[in-house]
């Protein structure tokens, strides 16, 4: 080999090397700023999900809103919000004032073995009937069935006083009224679901196009606060007989003398 090929070779070698080592250095560069940047993709993407939670947290609720929203009060009510629910066309001064809560395994018990009774006495002119609804199980136990139950009677209302009689009757019977613990009345499926036992409400698409759409929420928040504004109401069910509470009877005996004992007669 001669010396002047020597050289050259030598030379073109260092050359060759100096350029491999400047692929190498753009190589490692932009896997660097590849690596960088899908930090800072991650950085960002993983605070987007903390900003969106917080901000999903910190919204108010379905019910939350309807606390605020513009009532929308069914057919058949009177008074502030609509609250008011006094049912029964005769002209006596008599009123029964029941105050229940959907989900209150109490008031059906009371409903299946009093109820019919007591609408009945309605119906033929002995007083009227007067109710008050509340939601405090839903804080209680948590969920939100009795608020939605609350929204689907005022639904029912909007259609006849009778509907929301019935459909209140069918919450509260053995087969349809959940456990105290559940929140089956949670599901605006299963409310249409015993609604379709009450003539006037099966297949009613007004009917559950107010349930789904929850027409009647914000009413049914404000006769929810009358509920808790109530004087003398501490537990579900109350009765007032022209305003006098009673107590509570377990049959139909024990409620005939509760009327006589008021003066309520025929």
């Amino acid at each position: 080999m001669s010396k002047r090929n020597s050289k050259e070779a030598k030379s073109a070698a260092r050359e060759r090397l100096r350029l491999e080592r400047e692929r190498q250095a753009k190589r490692a560069k932009v896997r660097r700023q590849a690596i960088v940047a899908s930090s800072i993709v991650a950085v960002l993407a993983t605070a987007g999900g903390i900003g969106y939670a917080v901000v999903q947290n910190n919204k108010p609720t379905k019910w939350e809103e309807a606390t605020d929203a513009t009532v929308v009060a069914p057919a058949n009510t009177s008074g502030k919000n609509g609250a008011t629910v006094l049912i029964g066309d005769s002209k006596t001064d008599n009123v029964v004032h029941l105050f229940e809560d959907p989900r209150c395994p109490g008031c059906a018990s009371f409903e299946q073995t009093v109820g019919e009774t007591v609408n009945k006495g309605m119906e033929d002119g002995e007083y009227k009937l007067s109710l008050t609804i509340g939601t405090f199980l839903d804080g209680n136990l948590g969920g939100e069935g009795s608020k939605n139950a609350l929204s689907a009677l005022g639904a029912a209302l909007n259609v006849s006083p009778e509907a929301f009689l019935d459909y209140k009757t069918a919450l509260y019977s053995t087969k349809y009224h959940p456990a105290e613990s559940t929140d089956e009345f949670a599901k605006d499926s299963y409310l249409i679901k015993v609604a379709n036992t009450v003539d006037a409400l099966k297949n009613n698409k007004k009917f559950q196009d107010s349930v789904e759409k929850g027409t009647y929420d914000a009413w049914a928040m404000k006769m929810s606060k009358s509920f808790e504004d109530a004087e003398d109401v501490e537990s579900t069910p109350t009765i007032k007989i022209n305003e006098k509470g009673i107590t509570v009877p377990s049959t139909v005996a024990e409620w005939e003398t509760a009327l006589k004992n008021a003066g309520v007669t025929k």
